[in-house]
């Protein structure tokens, strides 16, 4: 009909960061990222069904009705080596939004990994393939491919905003993203921080009670 908005809100990919930025996270923690994004970024609640590759890339965001993929089957044909899919499917746990055929197409097409607000099933076959995967939660219950959506817009995960081409670092301790401006100023932060637990370290292992690190905190607090 004359006038009637489209379903889909489809905007080009984003360039994949240069691998001198991805490779330079490969080695750092999430909590190191974190404490430098002042404690207040990150995405939270979400699972991970790997067993333990880092996860590096950058955001190809779609953002999904919940329980539908039509547009992630759109994303994966277009997304190139190096992006990471990220999909707000507004937390709903009803209807899994991939499975292991969509692992397995996306492993072909080169992408570092899934972020999702939603559900995945074959949780066997991201263990077994160890492809990065984080997401709400698992249901046995597949996906509708009917609409509505939109690829490449700014979505929200667990809270966190993230826009299309923004980096995407995941490990053992959750996920992480920022846009790709600051990697630089993360990564000298992140190399200080290092820096710093490492003379605690040194500290504790002295067996000593009476530790700098701690009475530097108390202290503030007059106790």
């Amino acid at each position: 009909m004359p006038g009637m908005l489209s379903r889909f809100d489809i905007h080009p990919a984003p360039p994949v960061a240069e691998l001198r930025l991805l490779d330079a996270f490969r080695g750092v923690v999430t909590p190191h990222i974190s404490d430098n994004l002042e404690r207040l970024s990150g995405i939270t609640g979400l699972r991970r069904f790997h067993r333990s590759r880092k996860l590096v890339g950058t955001a190809y965001t779609v953002k999904s009705r919940p329980g539908d993929n039509l547009l992630i089957y759109k994303a994966l044909m277009e997304m190139q080596p190096g992006h990471v899919l990220v999909v707000d499917g507004a937390g709903d746990l009803t209807n899994a939004l991939v499975g292991e055929l969509i692992m397995l197409y996306a492993i072909q097409r080169g992408c570092a990994g899934f972020v999702l607000d939603g559900a995945i099933r074959d949780t066997a076959a991201f263990f077994e393939a160890d492809f990065p995967c984080y997401a709400r939660s698992v249901s046995h219950r597949g996906p509708y491919k009917l609409g509505p959506g939109a690829i490449n817009c700014p979505v929200s995960i667990g809270g966190q905003v993230i826009q299309p081409g923004d980096l995407v670092v995941g490990d053992e301790d959750g996920v992480v993203s920022f846009p790709p401006a600051d990697a630089e100023r993360l990564i000298s932060a992140v190399r200080q921080t290092v820096a710093n637990e490492e003379a605690v370290k040194a500290e504790i292992a002295t067996g000593e009670v009476e530790q700098a690190w701690l009475r530097k905190v108390l202290s503030t607090h007059g106790l």
